[in-house]
């Protein structure tokens, strides 16, 4: 008996890795995303949880008590977002350039000890992070960045905007493009690690509208696009049924996924 209880977890070891739990995405509206890894690490990008779109944004905020990373792309209002609040109640390490931390903990308020050296990069560099389990590269792009407080009247300089390359041991590596025009450069991302998944702005009059994103993703070559910054603000045109015309007017050939405020996801592992 005592031989094939141990067989039994030999055996287990052996196909843990099949039975281990995938990458989840959660999105909240706008650019706010929330990445869960195998392990039950939390990752959030952009944590504009409050956004006009997220009717439950109370709740999900009040169910934030456990993260791990918060990062953000840029210095502007709708990408900060909640970042502080959720920073000082769960002690997440704040992930960002150099100049916008500075920015964010000068201006904000965040904990300055949640900002240190091993979280704060600049664009062609990596990072470690989780003990290994995840990987973030910075991604240039253009667009703008300044960091604001309270009534705005007052920006100041937030470093260069960017995107996020995000790899999870394992698991998918993803890229969150951040509020970005289209750029060439887009096309070497996938020299050096093949995307997975794609969060791809398409609103228009602040980032690229859906010609320019569907243009993107052909750079790229993910595996799965979700989009995402359309339709919080009027001024937001951009939406998923033209990004999906515009990809199959292009050739493109890539899984869409146009997820609902607050709707989870698993994601697929590396190509």
């Amino acid at each position: 008996m005592k031989k094939l209880f141990v067989s039994l977890l030999i055996f287990l070891a052996a196909a843990a890795p099949i039975f281990a739990a995938t990458t989840q995405l959660t999105w909240y509206g706008h650019a706010a995303f929330k990445i869960t890894t195998p392990a039950g690490k939390v990752i959030l990008v952009d944590p504009w949880i409050s956004n006009p779109l997220n009717k439950n944004a109370k709740e999900d905020l009040a169910k934030m008590e456990k993260v791990d990373l918060i990062l953000v792309t840029h210095g502007h209002f709708d990408h900060v977002g909640d970042a502080v609040e959720i920073g000082k109640r769960t002690h997440a390490k704040l992930v960002t350039t150099f100049d916008l931390g500075n920015g964010i903990v000068r201006m904000l308020g965040y904990p300055k000890d949640q900002a240190g050296l091993e979280t704060q990069g600049n664009f062609g560099g990596e990072l470690s992070l989780l003990d290994g389990e995840v990987q973030v590269a910075f991604i240039p792009a253009v667009h703008s960045s300044s960091v604001t407080k309270g009534d705005e009247s007052d920006p100041q300089p937030g470093g260069n905007p960017g995107g996020f390359l995000i790899s999870v041991r394992g698991g998918p590596t993803i890229y969150h493009t951040g509020d970005t025009d289209l750029f060439s450069d887009m096309a070497l991302i996938s020299r050096y690690r093949k995307v997975t998944v794609m969060l791809a702005c398409i609103g228009d009059h602040f980032t690229m509208g859906p010609a320019r994103a569907a243009e993107a993703v052909r750079l790229v070559g993910p595996a799965m696009v979700v989009p995402m910054h359309f339709g919080t603000f009027p001024a937001l045109t951009g939406t998923p049924d033209a990004f999906r015309t515009q990809l199959e007017n292009s050739h493109v050939k890539v899984t869409v996924k146009t997820m609902t405020v607050g709707e989870t996801i698993p994601l697929p592992n590396a190509q």
